[in-house]
């Protein structure tokens, strides 16, 4: 099986999941629950459903993790790694900040990613070993080297105690770049470093599903991404991406 009928499929259930919230953004959403920081929705489920169905029609042997649940074989050595919605409080609100992320591990390796935004209709895809696109386009990271110069993203998280420890964070790095920005989705932070429109995103606590397409784009178009063990969370991720040349080590 060839990455690039992994891809193929990824991009058929991208693009699936984003005509279906297309079609439901600013309709009365179903909420399955309202929490502090968090929204589930009764639409996250059904895009998962369609996107998972997509998946085991061509490859029924395959695992399907995803941020609703798991399908497929669980014993696998091909898993999806699947957001529906990466940015479901900005869907619910309205805001059109959001997308559909599906990453393909093969024996726990990345071997494709996409990321679809369904409102710019942009698509970011990449084989591991071959220069992503946006819309068929190759793109890098941007050139800036100084932090003076750069736009960094930050998250906030879904936890009182994630949010504290990311507030003097913030500050430190609010001081020293050009601009912030808090957008609401990890994917396409990483999506907008790897094309150049940023150039670092940090997050103090992240689940693989959120960024796991992200990252092989961001690595492949030339960028860096340093995961820890989150310090607020057991079982998620402190993540630090940058276009591999901004240092953002002296503001974390």
């Amino acid at each position: 099986m060839s990455s690039s009928s992994l891809l193929s499929v990824a991009l058929e259930a991208a693009h699936a999941a984003g005509q279906l919230q297309r079609e439901n953004l600013g309709s009365d959403l179903a909420v399955n629950e309202m929490l502090q920081y968090d929204i589930k929705l009764d639409l996250d489920v059904r895009c998962q459903t369609l996107i998972t169905d997509i998946i085991l029609k061509n490859f029924p042997d395959h695992a399907v993790l995803g941020e609703e649940g798991n399908a497929g074989n669980p014993d696998g050595t091909t898993q999806w790694i699947v957001d529906p919605i990466d940015g479901t409080v900005n869907f619910f609100y309205g805001i059109p900040h959001f997308c559909v992320s599906i990453g393909v591990k093969v024996n726990g390796e990345l071997v494709a990613g996409v990321i679809y935004d369904p409102n710019q209709d942009e698509t970011w895809a990449v084989e591991k070993g071959s220069a992503p696109t946006l819309n068929g386009k190759t793109i890098r990271t941007s050139s800036r080297t100084k932090i003076s110069d750069a736009v960094v993203t930050c998250g906030f998280s879904k936890s009182e105690e994630a949010i504290l420890a990311s507030f003097e964070r913030y500050k430190r790095i609010s001081l020293a770049v050009k601009k912030t920005r808090m957008l609401g989705s990890a994917a396409l932070a990483l999506a907008y470093i790897a094309c150049g429109r940023l150039d670092a995103y940090v997050e103090e606590q992240i689940s693989e599903w959120d960024v796991a397409a992200g990252r092989l784009i961001l690595e492949g178009a030339g960028g860096t991404f340093i995961e820890q063990p989150s310090r607020t969370h057991e079982g998620k991720m402190f993540i630090v991406a940058t276009n591999g040349k901004i240092d953002m080590n002296p503001y974390l």
